[in-house]
Order: C-alpha cells, then sequence, then structure tokens
C-alpha cells in the first residue's frame, strides 16, 4: 500500500536552499568560483550557479549535475545533503 506524503511546496523549496547552500560552502572552502564551477560542469555562462546560489527563478541542481559537482570539487555526493 502506498502512502500519501504531506509535503508543501515550501518544503521542498527549502530542501533545494539547503542543498545549494551546501554547494556553495563546499565550492567557496576549495576556492572554485562560479565560473569555474558552471564550466566545469558543461554550462557556458555563470548565470545557473549564480541563479541556484542567490534562489532565483526556483532554479536548482538536478541530480546529474549534484553528480558532476562532487566530482569537480572532490567530495562525496552526500555532503550536499547535510541538514544540520
Amino acid at each position: 500500500m502506498l502512502l500519501h506524503l504531506d509535503i508543501d511546496e515550501q518544503e521542498i523549496l527549502d530542501f533545494h536552499k539547503v542543498i545549494a547552500g551546501n554547494v556553495k560552502k563546499i565550492r567557496k572552502k576549495k576556492k572554485v568560483s562560479q565560473t569555474d564551477l558552471a564550466l566545469s560542469i558543461g554550462h557556458k555562462s555563470v548565470s545557473i550557479v549564480s541563479k541556484i546560489e542567490a534562489g532565483l527563478e526556483s532554479k536548482h541542481y538536478n541530480i546529474e549535475q549534484l553528480y558532476k559537482i562532487s566530482k569537480v570539487l572532490e567530495v562525496d555526493i552526500k555532503e550536499f545533503f547535510n541538514f544540520e
């Protein structure tokens, strides 16, 4: 039997915000610029990374981007899901 989850839109937005914040914190700790990160995961400009980090336009990382970012930043992908 499947359960119906009662998850509201704000909870999902907060979920994405935590992930973006963790990526930003690790990126800065590793001294990687937004531009370098964007280019290394296959984007032609910094706009996607800057919009995600700023919480603009409901942009967020997908699982493929997170996987690539984990390789670029040399961290385990689970570090992005730290909710402490």
